[in-house]
Formats: structure tokens, sequence, C-alpha cells
């Protein structure tokens, strides 16, 4: 019944840190974490790679994989281990033990054995999954940057976040969706089984958790910006700019919506737009700054400010929306702009715990059944530098 929603809830499946490395230890930010797209995806070394090192004791091999007679019999050597270790140290910021180390294996050897099931199983990701797949990260992108990124920018933000090439992710990316795809094959009963949380349910969560459901005095605006550099010459230039602006303006809410449209012509010297909702909150005045909460807040609906100094531009706002301070009920709407209300966001919220623990569950449950057997040997020697 929930499958559909579930094609999507299982990208994070490997969230268990079951079939991913990088989720085993609920690491730290990565130094990457400020790229242009977020990929959610590993930096797992495909099978077929060779080791970093090319000295003898990185070629030492620490594992064999193969889960049948019917598949190649897979190799892990020591430098792809010791490679696999040094990034995860380099994600959370500090050295793995023995136990996470091993940990780390035991990962990378859970990824060959699915994928090798999921050959012997026939169950495969066609060229065209996986290109679906790539093309939700290019929307996601689309929506970064507010337009749809070129082939070369598309690489680049690819290489940023993962440090892969365009078609060594793809590949690498083409594992994980078939360790996914595995998993929904040989566990759709028990994915199926997730149940969509009752009326009741949703109430009672609601009546317990009503004093967290309130939405603070919020504004939205509109805004026009004049950039400016770092040279003082720049910024007195946007001034005059900025002031010319305000001038004609004055206080016709009619005139800041005429030059607010010709802020969009590309050769205008200024930006202007919608800029969406202002909660009255702390963590909104890190973000905007204190003089800009102040004057937008000390506006009435349809009003103009006066001119605002920010870190980067000069500003002119116009509040379009005011919205008071309000306990939200169950049908009111959570997230201004949407049509969430708090009943969906509950029922979304109750949904994905429950589809998480399914996961959980269901991932562990295969990985027990991969590793019965003579699936796989470790060579334990081999695993200390």
């Amino acid at each position: 019944m929930y499958m559909k929603r579930l094609s999507v809830a299982l990208l994070c499946a490997v969230v268990v840190g079951l079939f991913v490395p990088e989720t085993a230890f609920g690491g730290g930010k990565s130094e990457k974490d400020d790229s242009s797209t977020k990929t959610q995806t590993s930096q797992t070394p495909a099978a077929s790679s060779v080791p970093v090192e090319t000295n003898l004791q990185d070629s030492q091999v620490v594992a064999t994989i193969q889960i049948a007679p019917s598949v190649a019999k897979e190799t892990i050597f020591r430098g792809q281990l010791k490679s696999e270790v040094e990034r995860m140290e380099k994600s959370i910021r500090r050295p793995l033990t023995d136990a996470e180390r091993r940990q780390v294996l035991d990962v990378m050897i859970n990824e060959r054995l699915a994928v090798q099931a999921a050959e012997r199983d026939r169950v495969a990701v066609s060229e065209n999954e996986l290109n679906q797949q790539i093309q939700q990260l290019r929307t996601g992108m689309v929506q970064s940057i507010g337009r749809q990124p070129t082939d070369a920018e598309f690489a680049q933000a690819i290489k940023n976040e993962t440090g892969l090439e365009l078609q060594a992710f793809r590949e690498q990316f083409r594992r994980q969706l078939l360790v996914q795809k595995y998993l929904q094959f040989k566990k759709q009963p028990l994915l199926e089984s997730i149940k969509a949380p009752t009326a009741a349910e949703i109430t009672n969560t609601y009546s317990l958790a009503k004093a967290q459901f309130v939405r603070p005095e919020t504004v939205r605006f509109s805004m026009i910006q004049v950039p400016y550099g770092a040279d003082a010459a720049a910024k007195t230039r946007a001034k005059e700019l900025a002031d010319r602006l305000l001038r004609e303006i004055g206080s016709n809410p009619s005139k800041f919506d005429e030059v607010a449209a010709r802020g969009q012509s590309p050769n205008s010297g200024y930006q202007a737009g919608d800029g969406g909702y202002l909660p009255k909150t702390m963590d909104a005045q890190q973000i905007v700054g204190e003089s800009f909460m102040n004057t937008a807040f000390a506006l009435r609906q349809g009003q103009v400010s006066p001119l605002i100094e920010g870190v980067r531009a000069y500003q002119i706002v116009k509040v379009t929306e005011t919205y008071p301070m309000k306990n939200l009920e169950l049908e009111d709407i959570y997230q201004l702009g949407t049509r969430m209300t708090v009943r969906d966001f509950i029922n979304g919220s109750m949904l994905q715990q429950r589809q998480q623990a399914i996961l959980a569950q269901a991932s562990q449950e295969l990985v027990t059944e991969l590793r019965a057997g003579n699936t796989f040997q470790i060579d334990e020697k081999n695993l200390t530098w």
C-alpha cells in the first residue's frame, strides 16, 4: 500500500549503517557539507577497484566474498580498507578504534554480499532507473541554484560532494541502488506491513505535543536589494542607487512594485522579488540581522521600509502579509506558503518513524541472511596497520 512512498524512503535505508560505512557511526560534519548539491551517497570503493596504495602490505587480502558459486569471488585489500577508514576518520574528525575499523570492514562485506546476491537472484538496476535517480539529484540542484545546471556544473558538483568523477559516481550509485532494490525485493512483505497512522493516533500525538505547535509572529515581504562590493567606491555607488530608488518609491507601495519589476532586468544594477516568510525568532535574526528584523516587524502590511544597510547590500522592504503568533490547531497550516497542515505534518512524521524502524529491521534481517554460511572469509592478521 505504501510502496510508492517507500521507494523514496528506501533511499534512506542505509541509515542503519549496515551497508554504507559513512552512516555506521553517526559521524560528524563533512568538510564538503557546503557543496552545491547533496547527493546522499557514500564513497564506498567499488568491489573491483585496486588498492589505493601499491606497496606489498596494502596489497594483502583482508577479506574474500562469494555468496554462491554462480557469482565471481570478490576481494577486499588492506589498502581499500585503510582508505575507507581514513576517509571515515576525516569525516567524523577522530581516529577509529579497532572495533570501529572492523565495523567498516563488516559494512564493506555486507555491501558486496548484497550486490552478489542481487546478481545471483537476477535483480538489476537498469540504465533507465539509474538515469531517473541521477535526474532527481539534478532536480535538487535546480532548487539550489534556481536553474537547470549544465552537464559540466553537475559533474563538478558531484566531484565536490563525493570526490568522484561522474562516471565513477554513476557506477557507485548503481551499486547502492542495487542494494536498496534487493532489500525491497527480499523484504517486500515486511516493508508493506507499515501502516499509516490512524486519526486517533494523530490526535493523541497532537495533544501530547500541542505546546510545541506554535507559529511565531511572521511577516512575508518583498525586497529590493542593491549589492555592493568590498571597496568603498563600490559601496558609495550602491548607496547612491539605493537612495535614488527609495526617493522614487517614497511611501507609495505601488511605486515599490514598479521599481521591483524593473529589478528583473539583468542590467538594472539591483535585484528584487519575494523575500518569503520571516518568523520572529532568534534563528531567523541570526540570518537576516538585527536591523533587518527590527525594521521588518515595525512595518504594517503594505508599508515600505527606510533604507537598510545589510552585510553585502542595501535593502528596501515592503511587508505584504502579517501573521500574529498563534497556537496551531490540527487543521491549521503548519508551514506558511504550503498546504501542509499540522495534521499532515504529524502524519508524515509518524509514518517516517515507522518506515525507518521497519527499514532497520529489514536491513538487519537481510544482513543476517547474507552472512549465514561460508559466504566470506576474513584474514585477521591483515587487519592492523
